[in-house]
């Protein structure tokens, strides 16, 4: 097992500064710090990307296309992800490490889930990159003259992929492989409180050859570097993950260029347990869905919607779960959880924690904080709630799971509906027929049943309401970087 200081010796080799037409820019006084969540210690002063590296690299991104890199074509696209792909594999070590330093999560998640998925997901849309057909369609023809008809799918232009901090490395991947497999360039913002691995991922990219301009890394904070980049109009579309209400802003903006954007904004997916699901199963399913990346996921399963029947026998079973899992230093043996981001994101958890106990939901476990250094919350239980309390309603981004019992299936789907997202729902029943119905009648851009929301670059991803609009990942999510284009020939 790595220790902490092999795994900070680790960050002096990251590149600290802007990487835009195939260079590093050099220091321009403005820097920003990262903090280990875990120490609450500088790991590193980054420089943020101001007026002139955004202009440059949007300037290069859009000469990159008009050049080398819209010259490269299907199957030399496919090759270069391919590479990507293959040194991230070489290198996956290194960044499941750097992740759970930067990010603050036990080291077994980025080597089972982010690196895993970040690797696939490039080799997925490198089988993409060949395939983008258009299709002919026939027509009546013109003015009693035949026509040949067809479209052709072209890149939509220079992408400005902007990621959150839970998982920057498989998000990133999530932006950059569809879109690079379509042809555009794209400008990579990464979050400020975690952006070692998407510097990383910048050398990656250099290192397999991708030509000056195709790829961007412009570390920054939102309010400075994201900012610029969404108001820029040399950016043909704009890929976001984060809040809602940045989710917004970002809209607004790119509706003054009627811009394309993919957006997805988070969720308050429900997981609902009948009574005839294997208990023993559910609960592990479902304490995932809150507990994993210390409940730092858009998908997190936070409302707990359980039958009645077995209301109890579930609960004790979740409250076991929930009370085994240790809370500590990722780089500390046994460590199950890990610190949030950040003392803003603690603060935020502990003060839901508080409105669950005022509004009259009853703790069944957690709800404290480590007497100890770091941004941690202990994983927390909550019963006895109704889906009108202000813990069932927002999106708390941390280890807080509110449970309500229901009565009937259609109680459950009511309940499940009534929220203001639509991202992720899991179902957890033995009844093949009731999986089918329920799934269909839930409002989320994806159903998992008896799993919880398992990702693959296959499947589309999104949501829609205060969840979002457009999919990544999948057809969808490469057709999404794409334009149609209609060609008519009068024979």
């Amino acid at each position: 097992m790595v220790t902490r200081a092999e795994a900070e010796h680790l960050v002096p080799e990251v590149p600290t500064t802007p990487y835009f037409a195939g260079q590093w820019a050099a220091g321009n006084g403005r820097t920003f710090d990262v903090v280990d969540p875990v120490t609450e210690r500088r790991l590193a002063a980054v420089t943020e990307a101001g007026p002139a590296e955004v202009d440059g690299a949007v300037s290069a991104a859009r000469a990159s296309m008009d050049g080398d890199w819209g010259r490269v074509d299907g199957e030399g696209r496919a090759a270069l992800l391919n590479r990507v792909a293959d040194l991230l594999a070489d290198r996956s070590e290194e960044f499941a490490v750097l992740e759970s330093l930067d990010v603050g999560k036990p080291g077994f998640e980025p080597r089972a889930i982010d690196l895993p998925q970040a690797i696939r997901t490039f080799r997925h849309f490198a089988g993409w990159a060949d395939k983008l057909a258009g299709r002919a369609i026939p027509t009546a023809g013109y003015r009693g003259r035949p026509t040949l008809s067809y479209t052709v799918r072209e890149p939509v232009g220079v992408v400005a992929a902007i990621t959150p901090w839970n998982s920057p490395t498989m998000i990133g991947a999530w932006k950059l492989a569809p879109a690079l497999a379509a042809g555009c360039a794209v400008v990579l913002k990464p979050p400020e409180d975690a952006p070692l691995t998407s510097l990383l991922l910048a050398s990656v990219f250099e290192e397999a050859g991708f030509p000056p301009g195709a790829v961007s890394v412009l570390p920054g904070r939102g309010a400075v570097t994201g900012r610029l980049l969404v108001d820029h109009p040399g950016i043909d579309k704009i890929s976001f993950t984060g809040s809602p209400e940045t989710g917004h802003r970002i809209a607004v903006a790119a509706a003054s260029g009627f811009r394309r954007t993919t957006l997805e904004l988070g969720g308050k997916s429900p997981q609902i347990v009948f009574a005839d699901a294997d208990l023993d199963a559910a609960a592990e399913g479902v304490a995932a869905g809150i507990f994993a990346n210390q409940g730092e996921v858009c998908a997190a399963g936070s409302r707990i919607l359980v039958d009645r029947a077995v209301h109890d026998d579930l609960l004790e079973r979740l409250v076991a779960r929930a009370r085994a899992i240790t809370v500590g230093d990722p780089f500390d043996a046994g460590t199950t959880m890990g610190a949030l981001i950040n003392a803003r994101q603690r603060d935020r958890v502990s003060r839901y924690v508080e409105a669950g106990i005022a509004g009259g939901a009853r703790l069944l476990t957690g709800g404290g904080r480590p007497q100890r250094t770091g941004y941690f919350v202990e994983p927390t239980l909550f019963a006895d709630a109704t889906n009108s309390m202000t813990i069932a309603r927002e999106e708390i981004f941390g280890p807080v799971g509110t449970i309500i019992p229901f009565g009937s299936g259609d109680e459950a789907v009511a309940i499940a509906n009534d929220c203001d997202y639509a991202l992720a729902a899991t179902i957890w029943t033995a009844d093949l027929g009731r999986a089918h119905t329920v799934a269909r009648r839930v409002k989320a851009g994806a159903v998992a049943v008896n799993g919880w929301s398992p990702l693959d670059p296959a499947l589309p991803w999104g949501g829609s309401k205060l969840s979002g609009q457009g999919r990544e990942l999948g057809r969808p999510g490469v057709e999404a970087n794409t334009e149609e284009k209609t060609v008519t020939v009068v024979l």
